[in-house]
């Protein structure tokens, strides 16, 4: 097992040595963040063979991930070692915030033995420092008009550098946003505390902030750290929403005053929330820091994505996504031969208007094992798992074009050609590909029960 210290004040000169010169633009990797939300997800560090390894808690719960490790070369040979650190904690491996260089190291150096996904929630939005500084062409020109509109209303503003005698004021602001927004003060939430933590040691940790004042007002309010050599990562950004364009204006303001070795500035994700990220694409960002997951794959999941690839051809990236999201060991049947998975089925729990529905999902054998009765088998296993657990109904869609397979299915019980929409908390596809052509036979317990002019499948936790 490898010795992870917890990061503490007296480390930022060592993990800073390591992520200063790396060009790795990941908010996550600003030494300011690791500490600042050390409550939640108990970051702690490595050095492996010349390089610096980050594990935390995801979402700060009992999973544990390791962030990309960072360093000079390839960090492929170091897996094998993060690989035995989670099997010692009873886990699979997970490396998070993958850069796209980084995804393709594992590739190359661990081929097939990842599945890999992206979160455009967790992208981090960088924009070119100048861009903010300077707010240039006619692209910005309506944040201009907000700031013109700003100063003209409010021509006694003044932006300060942000200090410790202003820490209070900041606090205070907060507070009373989230009680307009959220309806609550009386606990601190994560990040108030994050935040606090951060004034309590502001200088030690490399912050640098501003503020702008209305007369005697605090109505804005913005501090970073550097996430590399020329990356500036805003960390916080508040302002009083009474005064319209006080966020435009704390946020040009703050760029005006950064180094000028800053040439980007990292401002976060918006964490899918769609106003966010309006807010923030109105910026135009240079990119978008992508921040891939690898997670490790068991034998079976190995199995299931050859399969998956032989049957229905499509994409590692689809592919990968179901394994991540929807696989579950408990919720496949499997038939095997001389230690090959030859065929396959996945039961997916949904709510339809039929009640508690199974989704049959992901049909298949392997082209030497066809012919032999291997998916009547296992579809034969599924109707006698859906009874005992109680369901209401099954449902499954053919394969479009193999109109066989409705003759087949309906030796079964499953009847009937309905439109089939599905609702799920990440968009994923559960469909054929074309909404066209999702087009559910069905199984019902009560055959009495009418058939809906449509089935909606909402997923089932």
């Amino acid at each position: 097992m490898i010795e992870f210290h917890p990061v503490r004040l007296e480390d930022r000169r060592v993990i800073e040595r390591y992520t200063m010169p790396s060009g790795i633009c990941n908010c996550d990797l600003a030494f300011a963040n690791m500490f600042c939300w050390q409550a939640v997800y108990h970051s702690a560090w490595a050095e492996i063979e010349g390089f610096l390894v980050i594990r935390f808690q995801i979402d700060g719960g009992t999973r544990i991930g390791y962030m990309q490790p960072v360093g000079e070369g390839d960090f492929g040979a170091i897996i094998p070692r993060l690989r035995e650190d989670a099997h010692a904690h009873g886990q699979r491996l997970r490396i998070i915030g993958l850069t796209d260089e980084g995804c393709e190291m594992i590739r190359r150096m661990h081929p097939g033995e990842f599945a890999f996904e992206s979160d455009r929630a967790l992208e981090d939005y960088v924009y070119n420092a100048d861009d903010l500084r300077t707010l240039p062409g006619r692209r910005y020109q309506p944040k201009r008009n907000h700031i013109n509109r700003f100063t003209a209303e409010y021509p006694n503003y003044r932006y300060e550098e942000l200090t410790p005698e202003r820490f209070a004021e900041c606090m205070a602001l907060e507070r009373e946003w989230r009680k307009v927004h959220e309806g609550h003060t009386s606990e601190l939430c994560a990040e108030q505390r994050a935040m606090q933590r951060a004034f309590e040691h502001f200088d030690e940790l490399g912050l640098t902030g501003g503020c702008i004042y209305v007369g005697e007002r605090l109505v804005a309010f913005t501090f970073g750290s550097a996430v590399n050599d020329h990356t500036f990562d805003t960390h916080v950004e508040k302002a009083d929403t009474e005064y319209d364009g006080a966020f435009t204006i704390i946020n040009k303001c703050f760029a005006e005053h950064l180094p000028a070795r800053f040439t980007l500035i990292n401002r976060e994700e918006d964490l899918g929330l769609e106003g966010l990220r309006r807010a923030k694409l109105s910026y135009h960002p240079a990119f978008l820091q992508h921040k891939f997951t690898a997670i490790r794959l068991h034998p079976d999941e190995l199995a299931c994505k050859r399969l998956w690839q032989e049957a229905f051809g499509d994409s590692d990236d689809f592919i990968d996504s179901f394994l991540i999201r929807y696989y579950s060991r408990r919720r496949s049947l499997t038939l095997e031969e001389e230690g090959e998975t030859v065929a396959m089925l996945h039961l997916v729990p949904f709510d339809t208007e039929l009640g508690r529905t199974t989704y049959i999902y992901g049909v298949a054998t392997a082209e030497s094992a066809r012919r032999r009765g291997l998916a009547s088998q296992l579809m034969r296993q599924a109707l006698a798992r859906i009874a005992e657990q109680g369901d209401e109904a099954a449902f499954l869609i053919p394969t479009p074009g193999e109109e066989w397979l409705r003759a087949f299915y309906g030796g079964f019980g499953f009847e009937s050609d309905i439109p089939t929409q599905f609702v799920t908390p990440d968009g994923f596809d559960f469909g054929t590909g074309d909404a066209a052509t999702d087009r559910a036979m069905v199984w019902r317990r009560n055959t009495s029960t009418p058939l809906p002019e449509v089935l909606t499948a909402t997923l089932r936790k």
